[in-house]
């Protein structure tokens, strides 16, 4: 995968889009922390047709951008320091494409996991052709594990709400940017860039209230909790990288097998099975696990002929049912089971009901980029666990949470108006 200059400022790197499409990837609950602005053709071939989109997410020490044509992956990257040297910028660039390359396991063939998956399952291969280029990423376990940690009983908008509202609270911007088209007229003037806050910051006791205050509910307590758990055994001092040793120590779990992972895991407040599994697959390497909730369950039941032994109406997902729906599914896919699964999961969310059905099979046609939530409305609170907010409905502060469910092309129509948080 050669790297070749094309576009104003931008690398790039040869990449199909049944390998990687961003569009998907970024927009199924893996990941909370993209943003994404849609691009305006312009005469000049500066913003192409098929480029629909730039994504941006803040690491350490700069922001990455990427856009997507059919074939090409464009990258490019913003340092908050002026004025870098050619060679320095050659460098710097040369590890972004290595993060790249890291983060969406670039090394993984996914067409041949696709083939693989299709002669195993009829079902998997009646989706494919919409939902080709969906791959697991890899992410920073210590940001999985508090973003996993928000998902009990939520839904992929809010949780993206909640991790941005906490890296504005807790991390300092590295810098700030302006749209790739400023010419739209709701599109703020420049963007902040927060990277995701460290152990040592969410341990301070007074952090679960303030989290409380921003709409966390019970998980406030959870991430505070978890975060000081994780200094009072390991300390905050500085191991690499501006990396503290709590983080470094989260790495190694990558190390150890499965079963041994999960149970560290689960000694953390907040972390049942299915929060401990979406981190061993998602940050940890674990590619064979699938978390099981009861979105699952229905699909096992709905497209694997899963018996529910005579239950009728809502099921407990007891550890014996998970066990079973997980070995089911492990059975019918194999090594890379967990992907298997964030693929039909994904074709299952309500979001994507729409997605993939155009006539060019290269690029979807439709967008499920939502619209941002504007600064004045994320001070919305969480009433906890029992609180039963309808799509739609009015929040104390008069925020409106949008169900992920939502009608699809009211979606499309709001994204037009400027940036959004890729959720």
């Amino acid at each position: 995968m050669a790297s070749t200059t094309y576009l104003a400022g931008f690398r790039s790197l040869p990449l199909p889009i049944a390998q990687l499409s961003l569009e998907a990837v970024l927009h199924c609950g893996q990941s909370f922390r993209w943003t994404s602005f849609p691009l305006t053709p312009s005469l000049d071939n500066e913003h192409p047709p098929a480029l629909t989109h730039e994504y941006r997410f803040c690491l350490r020490d700069r922001v990455v951008c990427l856009r997507q044509s059919h074939h090409v992956l464009f990258y490019r990257s913003v340092f908050p320091e002026q004025d870098l040297s050619p060679a320095e910028t050659t460098l710097r660039e040369a590890e972004t494409l290595t993060w790249i390359k890291d983060y969406f396991q670039l090394d993984v063939d996914l067409s041949k996991l696709y083939d693989d998956w299709s002669e195993r399952d009829t079902v998997f291969r009646s989706l494919r052709s919409r939902f080709s280029g969906i791959r697991v990423l890899r992410q920073d376990p210590w940001e999985n594990l508090v973003s996993f940690i928000c998902s009990s009983n939520n839904n992929i908008g809010r949780i993206t709400k909640m991790i941005h509202a906490l890296c504005k609270k807790y991390s300092p911007p590295l810098l700030s940017l302006a749209p790739p088209c400023p010419a739209l007229a709701s599109a703020p003037t420049m963007t902040p860039y927060h990277p995701f806050p460290p152990p040592s910051v969410l341990a301070a006791p007074e952090v679960a209230s303030q989290l409380r205050s921003l709409g966390f509910g019970y998980r406030a307590d959870f991430i505070q909790r978890t975060a000081k758990m994780l200094v009072d055994e390991h300390g905050t001092s500085v191991v690499m990288r501006s990396m503290e040793a709590p983080e470094r120590w989260l790495l190694s779990l990558r190390d150890l097998n499965t079963i041994k992972a999960r149970e560290e895991l689960l000694k953390f407040v907040g972390v049942g099975r299915k929060v401990a599994d979406c981190i061993l697959l998602m940050s940890l390497d674990k590619c064979e696990v699938i978390p099981v909730d009861t979105h699952v369950h229905q699909i096992a039941v709905k497209h694997y002929h899963f018996t529910r032994n005579g239950l009728k109406g809502k099921t407990t997902m007891t550890p014996k049912l998970y066990d079973q729906i997980s070995k089911r599914l492990s059975d019918i896919w194999g090594e890379y089971a967990g992907w298997a699964h964030s693929i039909l999961f994904t074709a299952d969310l309500k979001v994507f009901s729409a997605y993939g059905l155009h006539e060019d099979n290269e690029s979807p046609s439709t967008s499920v980029v939502p619209s941002i939530v504007p600064e004045s409305e994320r001070s919305a609170k969480e009433a906890g666990p029992s609180s039963k907010r309808k799509p739609g409905s009015a929040t104390e502060s008069g925020a409106y949470w949008q169900d992920e469910g939502a009608d699809l092309f009211e979606r499309v129509k709001k994204r037009r108006r400027g940036v959004s948080v890729v959720a």
